[in-house]
């Protein structure tokens, strides 16, 4: 079975994670926020970043029965969730436009699911080629 997934996949997936990405930088960048709370918007991105892509590949290793502790498991379910928390909570008790809100919630979001995209991505490459006898 051919797991690669098509360029046009691998694409968008990037797409997605760098407009994610990058206007939720932006965002922060031109806001009037002080500096302590950009760096928290900051931190909770790559928070949830590493989260997801550990989370991901936690799931992936069981699935293809490679052992993953439950402590680990747990772990990364665990953080997913913390920095999805901490982002709404930073968000509920934000002096931000309702629009502004929204703003960092969905791009959050989208960086969230399109390095989730990306990591398998990379891992279905990897797979392919290692199955086709390439390295």
């Amino acid at each position: 079975m051919n797991n690669k997934p098509s360029n046009a996949f691998i694409g968008a997936s990037w797409v997605a994670l760098g407009t994610g990405m990058i206007g939720y930088l932006i965002g922060l960048w031109r806001s009037d926020m002080q500096l302590n709370e950009k760096g928290y918007y900051f931190t909770i991105l790559m928070y949830g970043l590493f989260s997801v892509i550990s989370l991901q590949k936690a799931v992936r290793d069981r699935l293809e029965n490679i052992r993953v502790t439950d402590i680990y498991y747990g772990l990364s379910w665990f953080s997913t969730i913390l920095a999805i928390v901490l982002l709404t909570i930073g968000l509920w008790n934000a002096e931000l436009l309702p629009s502004e809100k929204g703003f960092y919630a969905f791009s959050f979001l989208l960086s969230l699911f399109a390095a989730v995209a990306v990591q398998k991505n990379v891992r279905d490459a990897q797979a392919s080629a290692h199955d086709s006898g390439g390295h």
